[in-house]
């Protein structure tokens, strides 16, 4: 299998849709013109609202809207593989949204929707900062793998970051590439971002395509930023420190392939019954 150049999306997404979008286009052309087959946008990259519900008014249907359909031409314009970040997509209960993640293929169809289980009711220490997506946010409760011609791409969102038990199932249907749109904040970023990325590389003998927001928002808020691509072994083998950019690099399966071989820790795990 042929190497594989992937690219991680770096914003600071503000309340203006149509402005995040015109921005999140230039990026992915940028990426594009590197070379990149497959990339990747951070959570909430359509929409940092100014209040936790602004998602509501901007929330679309399943399978159609303004967001889902510049992800579906923008992966086709570019022929590239396209992990849309999150947007929120409408549920029976007009107050909560699903937080998903749409992937494209490079003709510009779905390939796979995955929704945000993990999330993030927090209150962070010393920041004073309070976080409750339960209040408009419905988790979502299944995982998403998927066949893709440069391997099984896992998806998962920010927070579930945190859960290594939702890695390992998704490694037991197979798991090479890893698309982790995220927001995190300054504050748990600087304690734990490199660290978990990093961690589920080496844990699931994967690569690792880590998104970030990553600014001062119009909201007041701070993303972390430090968008990364980390390989099985560990190694980051791009990072972007703050601002809208890209970071690129090469997947190479074959040494994929070499590291399981010769340090096989996914069919060494045992299990036990208490």
């Amino acid at each position: 299998m042929a190497k594989l150049m992937c690219a991680a999306v770096q914003m600071a997404s503000s309340p203006n849709v149509g402005a995040n979008l015109l921005e999140a286009g230039r990026l992915i052309e940028k990426a594009a013109a590197q070379g990149a087959r497959l990339v990747v946008l951070p959570e909430n990259f359509a929409l940092m609202g100014m209040d936790e519900s602004d998602k509501l008014a901007v929330a679309e249907d399943d399978g159609s809207g303004p967001i889902q359909e510049f992800l579906a031409k923008t992966a086709e314009r570019f022929k590239l593989w396209l992990v849309g970040g999150t947007l929120p997509i409408k549920t029976a209960d007009r107050q909560r949204v699903r937080a998903s993640c749409l992937v494209y293929d490079d003709r510009g169809m779905r390939a796979g929707r995955y929704d945000k289980i993990h999330l993030f009711d927090v209150d962070v220490p010393e920041t004073g900062e309070t976080y409750r997506e339960s209040s408009t946010i419905e988790a979502g409760d299944r995982p998403l793998v998927l066949d893709t011609p440069f391997g099984t791409l896992g998806v998962a969102v920010c927070y579930d970051l945190r859960f290594p038990e939702q890695f390992r199932q998704m490694a037991e249907t197979g798991l090479d590439i890893l698309a982790v749109p995220s927001a995190f904040t300054a504050r748990t970023g600087a304690a734990h971002w490199d660290l978990l990325v990093r961690a589920r590389s080496v844990e699931n003998l994967c690569y690792t395509v880590a998104s970030d927001q990553g600014g001062f928002h119009i909201n007041g808020r701070e993303t972390y930023g430090h968008s990364m691509i980390v390989d099985p072994w560990g190694n980051t083998l791009a990072s972007l420190t703050s601002g809208a950019g890209i970071v690129c690099a090469e997947i190479d399966h074959d040494r994929l392939l070499k590291v399981r071989a010769a340090f096989p820790v996914l069919t060494h795990r045992r299990l036990w019954c208490r």
